[in-house]
């Protein structure tokens, strides 16, 4: 009886151990950020409490804590990961290189940020993402026309850039003014992957080196092949964000006066910070975010979804699609969506009207080709992210009793029919009947 009631007891505790145990609410918006040292909290502070006051709730770590795991009982602890840690050539406890690209592939979003100490392993995270960066540990991003000018002109390996990406939907709406003053290492570009794109660029005078010695063989990356500042939206929609430099999120960068060489203009900060807040607003899908719902179609006049469609019927579809605001989710307004009658190759293809409020909407009729069909939506806009849904469909034939009695384009047949008949008599009624 004793062993009875003790298995009671604890089958009464079960529902309070699993919730205790239960991974963490993904509405949560936590963040892990992995640091070489926890003075970063405080050189740093500006752009951590520009995530904190947006609602993330960011969980400061050692990169080599022998106690990191960003997974219990199978279930991911954070939404995202911020890679603060460029000196680290392990990652402490379960973590790994394999680790962080599985938090990547299952559609965690990162945010990587590198400097001229940056380690191998900070290197092979770059090269699986989509960029390379420069094989030489010493070589940093040197300007002699496009650095910040200072008291004393240094070796213009601080730069003052303000090439940026043309799109709304990555840095928003508001212009950065001010250029954004960079001092790290330079990386390109992989060719074999179409994802990465540059944000911040170098100019086209920048080149990668050591400025403390002079080199016998021309520089690796120069120009227009320098990013300083990529992104990445994978095609399970995580995003990366990939930095040659630490210290552009840094507070003495973000309020620092800067003047670019050749210009009168001095700003009295940056643009770093604006810079740096509305990115991790992408990256972190704040911004440009979509989502479909109400995916639906039926015959003209009806208004039930039916299970199958006949050939040559007409239908009209619809389908809502809204953008997340930050906030709440807003309609998306476009006039470039579109929708596919497929079966093997797309029979119909049709641009969706918008009534501005979310709505997508179009008619067609049925192709005359019977058999199974979907109804496709595949969206891919810069910045946003990738719509992809379909919905299938059986196509049928007339059945016997549904043809035409009589088909206006067969008429020649009939009259020729009619005629054969009528000769054939009159044939016959001379040939009996004439001697």
């Amino acid at each position: 009886m004793r062993s009875i009631s003790s298995f009671i007891t604890v089958l009464s505790f079960l529902p309070l151990l699993c919730h205790s145990f239960s991974p963490e609410n993904p509405t949560d918006r936590r963040l892990l950020v992995l640091l070489d040292d926890f003075s970063l909290k405080s050189s740093h502070s500006i752009f951590f409490h520009s995530l904190q006051s947006r609602g993330f709730e960011l969980d400061f770590k050692l990169a080599d804590d022998p106690k990191l795991t960003l997974q219990r009982y199978g279930q991911y602890l954070y939404d995202g990961l911020i890679l603060f840690s460029p000196n680290t050539d392990s990652f402490g406890g379960s973590l790994n290189l394999g680790a962080v690209l599985d938090f990547v592939d299952s559609g965690h979003d990162l945010i990587v940020a590198a400097d001229l100490s940056a380690s191998d392993l900070i290197r092979n995270i770059g090269t699986e993402l989509g960029v390379d960066f420069d094989e030489d540990p010493s070589a940093v991003v040197i300007d002699h026309t496009s650095y910040a000018v200072s008291e004393t002109e240094g070796d213009h390996t601080l730069i003052a850039s303000d090439d940026f990406i043309q799109s709304d939907v990555i840095l928003g709406q508001t212009k950065i003014e001010a250029p954004i003053l960079f001092k790290g290492i330079a990386h390109s570009l992989n060719a074999a992957n179409s994802l990465v794109l540059k944000v911040l660029s170098a100019s086209p005078s920048a080149y990668s080196s050591n400025p403390s010695s002079k080199s016998s063989q021309p520089p690796s990356l120069t120009g227009s092949t320098v990013s300083l500042v990529s992104v990445l939206q994978a095609r399970n929609n995580a995003r990366i964000m990939i930095s040659g430099s630490l210290d552009m999120f840094s507070n003495r960068f973000f309020v620092s006066a800067v003047q670019k060489a050749g210009s009168t203009n001095i700003y009295k900060k940056s643009g770093n910070q604006q810079f740096v807040s509305e990115l991790s607003k992408w990256v972190f899908h704040e911004r440009g975010h979509l989502k479909v719902v109400n995916l639906g179609h039926h015959k003209v006049g009806e208004v039930d979804e039916p299970a199958m469609y006949r050939i040559k019927d007409d239908l009209d579809f619809s389908v809502e699609i809204y953008e997340w605001s930050g906030n709440s989710w807003e309609p998306y307004v476009a006039n470039d969506v579109q929708v596919q009658f497929y079966m093997m190759s797309p029979y119909v293809l049709k641009t969706l009207a918008t009534n501005q409020k979310g709505l997508y909407s179009t008619s067609f009729k049925v192709p005359d080709v019977y058999g199974v069909f979907q109804f496709k939506v595949e969206y891919h806009r810069l910045g946003y992210t990738s719509l992809s849904l379909s919905k299938q469909i059986p196509v049928r034939p007339f059945r016997h009793n549904e043809y035409d009695r009589f088909i206006t384009t067969a008429f020649p047949y009939y009259g020729a029919s009619f005629t054969t008949v009528a000769g054939f008599f009159i044939f016959s009624f001379i040939f009996l009947y004439n001697k």
